[in-house]
């Protein structure tokens, strides 16, 4: 996968791309990332990006002309690109899934008030990661790209992900290590019996139960197998496995 970034912050992605799993993906060749500064892209001698809006109102917008100048210079027939905006469609586990199947991303980095409106005829969708507003999009488009690329095959281990919070629209059962006993806590006894299908089960309870105690919404419009459906009537009544 190719991964493009439009920003006027290049500086802001320096450390982003130098760490952990994003940065062995690249060195890896899973992914290949690249920052463009579409300030360079500006035609007016001072390089100047933003104006004040037609019709009067506060703050400055982006000019459409360097943005979308510096989209032809990089889109192809295979490229998806993307607006970051916080009135764009909201990030979730499965859109980034759907964008781990593209073979070019291309991230719009916003700044200022807002977009000249011109530049969204040029993008394939909006997208944004909750209900707030950055200062720019720059942070945005890294959550997006780390969403994605822990995603891409030679990343990370595919069963590193396949139990994560939302990838099965729960939220994660609880984890646990070394030592068995700490502070006097102990492991449950269930993950210590050596028994898959108890543990499965147990998992799914767990799944389920936190799912119910904190995202509650998340099992408005889930249609429920026989065994979802079994105990998620248990968790409810404060029954126990």
């Amino acid at each position: 996968m190719k991964i493009d970034i439009l920003s006027l912050f290049p500086e802001m992605f320096e450390g982003f791309l130098k760490t952990s799993i994003i940065s062995r993906a690249i060195e890896s060749g899973v992914v290949s990332v690249e920052i463009h500064d579409f300030r360079e892209y500006a035609e007016n001698k001072h390089k100047k990006v933003d104006d004040y809006p037609y019709g009067g109102g506060q703050g400055m917008v982006l000019q459409c002309q360097p943005v979308i100048d510096c989209l032809k210079a990089i889109q192809t027939k295979e490229s998806l690109t993307i607006l970051m905006c916080p009135t764009g469609q909201q990030f979730k586990q499965a859109v980034a899934a759907k964008l781990s199947r593209c073979s070019h991303l291309i991230i719009i980095c916003g700044h200022y008030e807002g977009y000249d409106e011109r530049i969204r005829d040029y993008c394939d969708m909006e997208l944004s990661i909750g209900d707030y507003v950055l200062t720019g999009g720059e942070l945005g488009s890294m959550v997006v790209s780390d969403a994605v690329i822990r995603l891409l095959d030679g990343a990370i281990t595919q069963e590193s992900h396949q139990d994560d919070s939302f990838s099965n629209g729960l939220l994660e059962f609880p984890q646990y290590t070394r030592p068995m006993v700490y502070d006097e806590k102990s492991v449950p006894d269930v993950l210590l019996s050596g028994h898959h299908e108890n543990i499965r089960r147990w998992r799914l309870y767990q799944s389920l139960k936190k799912t119910w105690e904190r995202r509650p919404d998340l099992l408005e419009n889930r249609v429920l197998d026989k065994e979802e459906a079994a105990l998620l009537e248990k968790i409810k009544n404060n029954v126990d496995l």
